[in-house]
């Protein structure tokens, strides 16, 4: 949007400095003018005052001897200078009794006339006038103005006691000396002093001006037009635009703040542009995440039900099947004792039968006391490669009779959990023997920790036939088993995965394929595990 010529800030920053700068030397020439005038107007009463007392001077003595041409021709004499207009003695009585002019001698001039008004006033004569009365100016022509200064000539002791002629002792003044003295210089002068003060303040207005002009088109206007176009711009969509500015003053500041306000607005455009571009599959992969924490949530309340179960079943089947097993192993010896020659071979094998399906059941049912065990044990800072080196004492006889090599890394720094080590050591245990029955041919597993981001991480990885696609995403599940039904309960994972997250960690098939399987297990190593 352009801006009118008198709405721009540069334009009236120019015109009030204009202004300003006119009214200041305005005042500034009008003062200078007033006092040259006056210092000049000053100079030359001075010098109307000095002429007129050296012609009474002069004349004084002439005038004792009553020596009239020699007066007259002091007088025109000093008259002939440059700059005197002219000069008169005018008598008591108001006659001109000597000029330069001899045109006006023996003239009697008017009382009220400019050059007798000062003595002859409504209080009647008086010799005791101001200097400021004493002068008058008026102009000979219109060209041409004068001063005229009056200087009476008072009646002193050497006048009425001269023997030459006499004056009445009781008279105060004799007559007026009336010197006038031409301003033509003294306006000229002023007027070509006048002119060169006002000249010199109309340059001086304009090249502050102009100069003001340019500093504010550098300084202003084109910064100002920088901000513009950066808002223009922005306004427009472009985000990426940014303002050329690298001054340190305000528009300086204001520059660097709408570039780091354009730069975030961009950002946060190409992110909510990312977002609607990609929203569908931003979408997914959200859906996917709570689904598996929903699938988290679900199998541990699935968890926690067949948990409780699980404790009262087990506990209610314990105690018969303990007694089914005694009882049974108790009529094998009775039988393998009797004397009375019959075969029992048949009822011993089917009591053989019953004590190891009940050993079976036992097992089962120590399975579900496991995984029912959900008591808040004491939890103490213990050394994650203690717990993993007790595990593998308690089956190394395991690996021994499998032909299973077990290796291990370790990190150089000791990492210690917050944990129940006894249960820690019993997920490992389950994982180490489920590894080693995969393997029945023999082969290798490897234990790897390492500390990764503030959680310990254990790997086990076997050799063995791998999980098959199908079963991965129930192999946590309660009874959920890949062996035949006569080797395996379903709970030995179930009771890993359980252990695992009441320690805040988190239990998983990192990999796994026809040459082996790796399990992953990550427990944070915090001191507040707990």
């Amino acid at each position: 949007m352009k801006v009118k010529l008198f709405n721009k800030l540069s334009v009236k920053l120019l015109l009030v400095t204009s202004l300003i700068l006119i009214a200041i030397f305005s005042l500034h020439t009008y003062i200078t003018i007033y006092y040259l005038e006056n210092d000049i107007t000053k100079l030359y009463q001075q010098n109307a005052y000095n002429i007129s007392d050296i012609i009474k001077r002069s004349t004084r003595y002439s005038m004792l001897l009553n020596k009239r041409n020699d007066v007259y021709q002091i007088i025109r004499t000093i008259g002939d200078e440059p700059g005197v207009k002219g000069i008169r003695i005018y008598n008591k009585m108001g006659t001109i009794i000597f000029s330069t002019d001899s045109s006006e001698i023996n003239k009697t001039v008017d009382m009220k006339a400019e050059a007798c008004i000062a003595c002859h006033g409504k209080s009647g004569v008086s010799s005791y006038i101001s200097a400021n009365e004493r002068m008058r100016f008026f102009y000979a022509s219109k060209e041409e103005r004068v001063l005229g200064l009056i200087n009476p000539i008072k009646n002193e002791p050497d006048c009425y006691n001269s023997d030459c002629h006499a004056h009445q002792k009781n008279l105060e003044m004799l007559g007026v000396l009336d010197v006038m003295i031409s301003m033509k210089k003294a306006d000229e002068t002023i007027s070509s002093n006048r002119k060169t003060v006002i000249l010199n303040s109309v340059i001086i207005t304009v090249f502050i001006s102009l100069f003001s002009g340019v500093f504010i088109l550098l300084l202003v206007n084109k910064p100002l037009k920088k901000l513009s176009k950066g808002i223009e711009e922005v306004g427009k969509g472009n985000l990426s635009y940014r303002i050329p500015l690298k001054s340190r003053d305000e528009l300086g500041i204001i520059a660097r703040q709408f570039n780091d306000m354009s730069r975030k607005l961009d950002t946060a455009y190409k992110e909510i542009k990312d977002w609607s571009e990609n929203l569908n599959v931003k979408v997914e992969q959200k859906t996917e995440e709570l689904k598996n924490i929903y699938d988290q949530v679900v199998q541990i309340e699935r968890l926690a039900s067949l948990g409780k179960l699980s404790a009262t079943v087990a506990h209610e089947l314990n105690n018969p099947l303990e007694g089914i097993l005694t009882y049974s192993k108790l009529i094998q010896k009775k039988l393998k004792a009797s004397e009375d020659g019959k075969d029992y071979t048949k009822i011993i094998e089917f009591l053989t039968l019953i004590a190891e399906e009940s050993a079976r059941c036992g097992k089962i049912v120590k399975d579900l006391l496991l995984f029912s065990h959900r008591d808040t044990d004491e939890f103490t800072k213990s050394d994650l490669s203690q717990i993993i080196d007790k595990s593998i004492t308690l089956i190394n006889h395991h690996l021994e009779i499998n032909n299973v090599k077990l290796t291990k890394y370790y990190p150089l720094e000791k990492i210690e959990i917050y944990c129940n080590s006894q249960k820690i050591q019993q997920a490992l245990m389950s994982l180490l023997i489920n590894a080693i029955e995969s393997m029945p041919n023999g082969g290798q597993i490897i234990i790897d920790v390492k500390h990764e981001n503030n959680l310990a991480v254990i790997r086990i990885k076997d050799e063995g036939f791998g999980i098959p696609e199908k079963d991965l995403s129930h192999i946590f599940e309660p009874f959920y088993s890949t062996k035949e039904a006569a080797k395996g309960t379903g709970l030995g994972l179930s009771v890993v995965y359980g252990i695992i997250s009441l320690h805040n960690g988190h239990v998983e098939v990192e990999e796994t394929s026809q040459q082996g399987t790796t399990f992953k297990i990550t427990l944070p190593i915090n001191l507040n595990n707990k």
